[in-house]
């Protein structure tokens, strides 16, 4: 869909085409961070079956009407139909895999595979969508999508999904307010906001800039922009398939940090080849650090679902989900112009050093936030509730220790910790 939504942009705006793509990911990432937190709020009110397979079927209707789009109004109102839909499911998608999957291991590989696929996925449509231009046109495109959340939504409704057991007493919208609250309260998940900030600020130099750096910089073929564009996803996939066995051995904390320091230190030394060496030099220089950004961006997502699993009732965890999905994409809403923005005005090495201040600026944040004793088991008081209350049976006294997430009795992290 993404090809043939840019040939359909040029069909409809010529060179304005750039200008109609840049409104729609603006669209998208706009409709990401408003959207996805109230989307989940209401999504317990329904069966999550029946709520995932309903917002495929929109989706592939969506996508069925962009072929016939004469106006470049109607490809905004399109897609911010689509992106609503997405900015509900994947979040609920997202938040169900835990709940399929509760041992640790098995959902780490799970997070690994999801990984693998979306890189997979992300190398295999350019190159599938060239093919089949040359057979049926750009706008037969549209119904490899088509087939696709058909296909999605036939998946889901032949499983049994977990049911949600919160009983019906909070609005959706106190739900989506939980969720913001939960997040915003757990200091590992503020940890978590300050490393999908740096994950944005590679990631935009990547997805924005790598189309200027071949053709401008370089001046080399659309094939060498597969190929750039291949070494990032190849470094991901590597890494996507390894980081389980890395998280037998390291802390979570470990892994995503050490890997989120390294991606400005990636950012600064490409900056100061660009501006000092040949541009012979710069060519391979590019694919064996888009491969290290990929690599290192993979080892950041990966555990991502983990500790979002692990900072939640089940019942919250797609509002958990929702509150990271919105905050991640209002990163990426301030690095994806940001990145275009300073390429254009002030030069590649300009928007490569600018970015890796707001990576190391994310980084420092990150290791504030997320402490180094980030047991899950945590010591706490419950001053407020009755000795008699069922939660302190095996308290001594009204001091206990159990698995600490943020909940309806833990309203904050205890006394002492951040």
């Amino acid at each position: 869909m993404t090809v043939g939504l840019a040939l359909l942009a040029y069909d409809l705006a010529g060179a304005d085409a750039g200008v109609v793509i840049g409104t729609a990911l603006a669209i998208k990432m706009i409709v990401y961070v408003g959207i996805s937190p109230i989307a989940a709020g209401f999504a317990a009110q329904f069966s999550r079956r029946k709520y995932l397979v309903v917002l495929d079927l929109l989706r592939a209707g969506t996508a069925i009407a962009l072929p016939f789009v004469d106006a470049v109004w109607q490809i905004y109102v399109l897609i911010a139909v689509l992106q609503m839909a997405s900015a509900g499911f994947t979040p609920v998608f997202q938040a169900t895999i835990p709940d399929i999957l509760p041992n640790e291991n098995d959902y780490t590989n799970a997070l690994s595979l999801s990984r693998f696929a979306y890189d997979l996925e992300n190398l295999l449509s350019p190159v599938i969508a060239a093919v089949l231009i040359g057979l049926i046109g750009f706008q037969g495109l549209f119904s490899g999508t088509v087939i696709g959340f058909f296909l999605s939504a036939s998946l889901i409704f032949t499983v049994t999904l977990p049911a949600y057991s919160l009983a019906n007493s909070e609005s959706p919208l106190q739900r989506t307010a939980k969720g913001l609250r939960i997040y915003l309260r757990t200091p590992r998940l503020r940890g978590l906001l300050g490393l999908s900030l740096v994950v944005s600020a590679a990631g935009a130099i990547v997805i924005v800039n790598t189309v200027v750096f071949i053709k401008e910089l370089l001046g080399k073929l659309d094939a060498d922009l597969a190929l750039a564009m291949a070494a990032y996803g190849g470094g991901s996939m590597a890494m996507a398939l390894t980081i389980p066995r890395l998280l037998l051995l390291l802390k979570d904390r470990t892994v995503m940090i050490s890997a989120a320091a390294f991606l400005p230190l990636i950012l600064l030394a490409f900056a100061a080849l660009v501006s000092n060496v040949p541009a012979d030099w710069v060519w391979p220089v590019l694919l064996i650090t888009w491969v290290l950004i990929g690599g290192a961006t993979s080892a950041i997502l990966v555990p991502t679902g983990r500790l979002l699993r692990n900072s939640a009732q089940p019942d919250d965890r797609p509002m958990v989900f929702a509150a990271q999905f919105a905050l991640s994409h209002g990163c990426w809403l301030i690095t994806y112009p940001l990145a275009g923005w300073l390429g254009s005005a002030a030069g590649l090495p300009a928007a490569l050093y600018t970015l890796a201040m707001i990576a190391i600026g994310g980084v420092v944040f990150a290791y504030r936030q997320w402490p180094a004793d980030d047991d899950s088991v945590v010591v706490h008081n419950h001053p407020d509730l009755p000795a008699e209350h069922p939660h302190l049976n095996d308290a001594a006294g009204k001091k206990h220790a159990h698995t600490f997430v943020i909940d309806d009795l833990h309203t904050t992290w205890p006394s002492g910790r951040p």
